[in-house]
């Protein structure tokens, strides 16, 4: 693979979905999540209290699928997801049981990968696939 010469990535700078639903987002990731955010007069919700980006990956669709529903097929019904994004949490279970109390429709719950994540999925409100895991070889 050709590297560019003039460009050295060094780190992700930020990631956010793009809203279009805000009170449903606010809800979700501040609400739900616990995320605390910063607002400035415009509205804009921010914050630099998490930890960065652990991994960072081209997830291919059927893949997702595949993470998700045991099939390399994203099903119809369900509006296939633009982008990623995972928090590892505290307590997995917990989380998961929160959430789905909350009402959130889980894709798949608790459940744990050949690599020894245990993930939760479910697509958040700007049709993200969020993962909610505890990812045991990224804790230090």
């Amino acid at each position: 693979m050709m590297t560019p010469r003039n460009i050295e990535v060094l780190f992700v700078a930020g990631f956010g979905p793009i809203v279009r639903d805000a009170a449903a987002s606010r809800k979700f990731y501040s609400e739900s999540l616990g995320i605390r955010f910063q607002e400035d007069a415009s509205g804009y919700l921010h914050t630099s209290g998490l930890d960065g980006v652990k991994h960072f990956a081209l997830w291919s669709l059927a893949q997702a699928a595949e993470s998700c529903f045991g099939s390399d097929q994203w099903p119809d019904e369900i509006p296939a997801p633009q982008a990623w994004l995972e928090f590892d949490v505290g307590d997995i279970e917990r989380a998961t049981a929160e959430l789905k109390a909350q009402g959130y429709k889980l894709l798949v719950a608790s459940r744990t990968e050949p690599w020894g994540q245990t993930v939760t999925r479910l697509l958040g409100p700007e049709g993200l696939l969020v993962g909610i895991t505890h990812t045991p070889g990224m804790r230090n």
